[in-house]
């Protein structure tokens, strides 16, 4: 799932067939970072792990990073970088507000200094921070400008070159891998969200009205595995 479909169409608009929208591709990326773990109890990815942390600290109340906040690891510029950056992922659309305005960026922020979360989070903050650098870096040498000064068609076709890794070449290799990651944090911070989980049609712990059992394919399903 990490090479996404081609994103031919701006965000919740109909394309030809073999299109989706980006909104819809994050979508299926979120749901399959986070289905492992939830169905066979694998551990998550990072950003998997994640979003269920922050959902989890929203629903017990507890002091998640707010729309707006400080960051406490980001520079000012950097911070930039990673806002333009999330809401050219997931631009606001017909269904629903943009990445930043849901909170992603905070979110991508408290990743980085969450020291819960498995894994090495040097290692994350490196990666982070050395992918926002080299972002800048390829822009200053096309443009003369960093990401964020640069315009949207220049922005556009800088994240054209890394976001297909089947298409790029070996010398972005670093911007895929730093892309690939973004773009997985951007899904996850998105899709756990308030916002993101409306859209997901995620009820929780709800009661429902009437509870029929189990579908008869889950139930096919089910024998089959037995």
């Amino acid at each position: 799932m990490r090479d996404l479909p081609r994103l031919d169409v701006e965000a919740g608009t109909p394309g030809p067939p073999g299109t989706l929208s980006r909104r819809d591709a994050l979508r299926l990326l979120a749901i399959s970072a986070a289905a492992p773990a939830l169905i066979s109890g694998c551990g998550p990815d990072e950003a998997a792990e994640g979003a269920a942390h922050h959902a989890a600290a929203r629903a017990r109340g507890a002091v998640a990073p707010a729309v707006g906040a400080e960051p406490g690891f980001f520079t000012a510029h950097e911070f930039d970088t990673v806002r333009l950056l999330a809401d050219t992922i997931l631009p606001a659309d017909d269904r629903g507000p943009s990445a930043a305005e849901v909170g992603v960026p905070e979110f991508i922020d408290f990743l980085m200094t969450d020291d819960e979360l498995r894994g090495d989070m040097e290692e994350r903050q490196t990666a982070m921070r050395g992918g926002l650098g080299w972002l800048d870096a390829q822009c200053r040498r096309a443009h003369g400008e960093p990401f964020v000064r640069c315009s949207d068609a220049q922005r556009r076709a800088m994240l054209d070159r890394i976001a297909y890794p089947d298409d790029a070449a070996p010398a972005d290799a670093p911007g895929v891998r730093f892309f690939n990651r973004f773009r997985d944090y951007t899904a996850a911070g998105y899709f756990s969200s308030p916002q993101g989980m409306d859209d997901l049609g995620y009820v929780g712990n709800a009661a429902q009205a009437q509870w029929t059992g189990c579908p008869d394919e889950a139930n096919a399903w089910a024998a089959r595995t037995v």
